[in-house]
């Protein structure tokens, strides 16, 4: 592996094989049940699945013994697993997902949900980073070992089509699943952030996401507010009143007791180095509008207030014509989505029981009042990096980037993590990937760097040549071939 690009077979791979597929990837608007109710009748994600599975099943000859399956379980989204045998100890499972986001709107001219754009050395359009790239630079990474002669343990690539639904279909698949998938002793998993695009970045946490529905409803029917205003009170002001029972609506801070959790010495130490090496960066790449300030301009509470601390998001609002269609009306109903994020730690089940009791309570003017639960996801920290695996990850990020690795708490969900988490205590997880600054992920203008995937794809054929050499005593070999 050189320092300035990775592989020559790893650029190769993804100039002439990987950037087209993920452009055809890019035009199938596969979004996630949650979001596509009739995902099975559209056939968007059969689709996607497919093209996943003939451009791996095209190069799974390289590995003797290698297999591929679409599971389908009934009523349930595929899941693509790859089992491919390895020449050293043990099991690795690598993770990502091909469901995507919905469109939402503000796409720069030129660009669009599923219009591919390869512009600047990025790749624009919803999926590309989150998280069709995944497959193929798990899949890649363990080509380059095999092109190169070196030894890996047996790997699993597991790839599913629920994530940005909360992985609702994951469990049964995991329990289906469980006498294949073995027990591993790494989990790579690809569908996370990185703080720059100048090293290799490691999420050592995720939070929790609590969701559901508030509604007040006030009236039966709307009323003109000049009759009504006065007498009726606004559904809006009671669901604003609500809303302060649970958060400071001054400073964002969020009451419930059941929501807070304590931040461990080991990830503060983490959040104030990732704050000296991103500076500014922390806040100021973030498109503020006209003199927006962040909550905060110390770059380590802003991170630990992003990773460790919950914070609340409306999301939706129901109830409301458009702007244009606004007439004179006191509106009956005011209904908003709710986006709890919840600390790593906290019972996301607790909280989500601690924010009903919370909104429901005493409703004022006795209005209808109800708080609908849609899902409870627990956060996740990992477990402490064994001695050889921390190495790994300093030498792959040096060789590769020419910086050590870097480790931050990520505010996101990756329902997965904790499944894994629970289920397999002793393994040991590396969480990265490729959603750095301004790429976007869920929102519009999403983009895959591909100068930072290419040599992340190196970084991870470089930790799973360290995985099958780690009983043998020999160090990372830094800036070395795999």
């Amino acid at each position: 592996m050189t320092a300035s690009s990775g592989l020559p077979f790893i650029d190769a791979m993804w100039d002439e094989q990987i950037i087209p597929a993920l452009t055809e990837y890019i035009r199938i608007p596969n979004k996630s049940p949650a979001f596509d109710p009739e995902w099975a009748a559209n056939g968007y994600m059969d689709r996607a699945v497919s093209l996943f599975a003939t451009w791996a099943n095209e190069r799974l000859g390289t590995f003797p013994g290698a297999r591929l399956e679409v599971v389908r379980l009934t009523a349930r989204t595929p899941l693509l697993l790859i089992e491919i045998p390895g020449t050293a100890s043990g099991t690795v499972l690598l993770y990502g997902h091909l469901d995507k986001q919905p469109e939402m709107v503000g796409w720069s001219e030129g660009t669009g949900p599923w219009q591919p754009v390869l512009k600047d050395d990025r790749l624009y359009g919803r999926g590309g980073a989150d998280d069709g790239y995944a497959m193929f630079g798990a899949l890649t990474a363990l080509l380059a070992l095999r092109q190169s002669g070196q030894a890996h343990a047996r790997c699993v690539i597991l790839i599913e089509a629920c994530e940005e639904s909360g992985s609702a279909d994951l469990p049964a698949y995991i329990e289906h699943l469980a006498p294949r998938l073995g027990t591993p002793d790494l989990v790579v998993c690809l569908d996370s952030g990185a703080g720059n695009y100048e090293q290799l970045w490691l999420t050592t946490s995720l939070r929790g996401l609590v969701i559901g529905t508030l509604t007040v409803r006030v009236l039966e029917q709307g009323q003109h507010s000049g009759s009504a205003s006065g007498i009726v009170p606004s559904s809006f002001r009671i669901l604003r009143a609500l809303l302060s029972r649970i958060e400071d609506e001054s400073t964002g801070r969020v009451l419930l007791p059941e929501l807070q959790t304590s931040i461990p010495t080991e990830r503060r130490g983490q959040a104030a180095r990732a704050a000296a090496i991103l500076g500014d960066c922390v806040w100021a790449e973030l498109p503020w509008h006209a003199r927006t300030q962040p909550m905060a301009t110390d770059g380590v509470s802003l991170i630990l207030a992003r990773s460790w601390e919950p914070q609340l998001a409306i999301t939706a609002l129901e109830g409301y014509p458009s702007v244009k269609n606004g007439g004179n009306v006191l509106l009956p109903f005011t209904t908003a989505k709710l986006s709890m994020r919840v600390p790593p730690g906290v019972d996301s089940s607790k909280a989500a029981a601690a924010l009903k009791r919370a909104l429901e309570r005493d409703p004022p003017y006795g209005a209808g009042v109800s708080f609908e639960l849609a899902g409870a996801e627990d956060g996740w920290n990992a477990p402490a990096l064994v001695p050889w695996l921390e190495r790994s990850l300093d030498a792959a990020s040096e060789a590769h980037y020419g910086r050590p690795a870097a480790y931050q708490g990520e505010g996101g969900s990756i329902p997965f993590m904790a499944m894994l988490g629970r289920k397999f205590p002793q393994t040991q997880f590396v969480i990265t990937g490729v959603l750095g600054p301004q790429s976007n992920a869920h929102g519009p203008n999403e983009f895959l760097h591909v100068g930072y995937a290419k040599k992340l794809t190196a970084c991870i054929a470089a930790i799973l040549r360290d995985h099958a050499r780690r009983a043998d005593g020999n160090p990372p070999q830094v800036g070395r071939a795999p």
